[in-house]
């Protein structure tokens, strides 16, 4: 099982990275590493303003290829394992009122 890094520096980023729709929400991480859909990965989370890093399991469920034609960066969705819904929960309590703008993110 591949481990990655993920450092969020800000609210935006988070925003921008969070990926809500998922049943136990999720992440996109912008990597120019090339994954298969289903790939189980670990990933070590630093959420803004935190203190020590989250550990999270899951699967790649979403893959935006290096010269896609929008305009976001490549990179992989991981969708959290059930285990993990804890730290959904407190992206969700970080993110606020936020959840509820219409910005684009990484993956909508």
């Amino acid at each position: 099982m591949q481990e990655l890094l993920v450092d969020i520096e800000d609210q935006d980023e988070l925003y921008r990275s969070y990926m809500p729709f998922l049943k136990n929400g999720g992440l996109f991480i912008k990597t120019n590493t090339r994954f298969d859909m289903g790939v189980a990965v670990s990933l070590r989370v630093m959420l803004p303003d935190a203190l020590e890093e989250e550990e999270v399991k899951g699967k790649v469920v979403w893959i935006t290829p290096q010269g896609a034609q929008n305009s976001n960066p490549p990179g992989i969705g991981v969708s959290f394992d059930p285990e993990f819904e804890l730290l959904n929960d407190k992206i969700a309590k970080l993110l606020g009122t936020a959840l509820n703008h219409d910005k684009p993110t990484y993956t909508m």
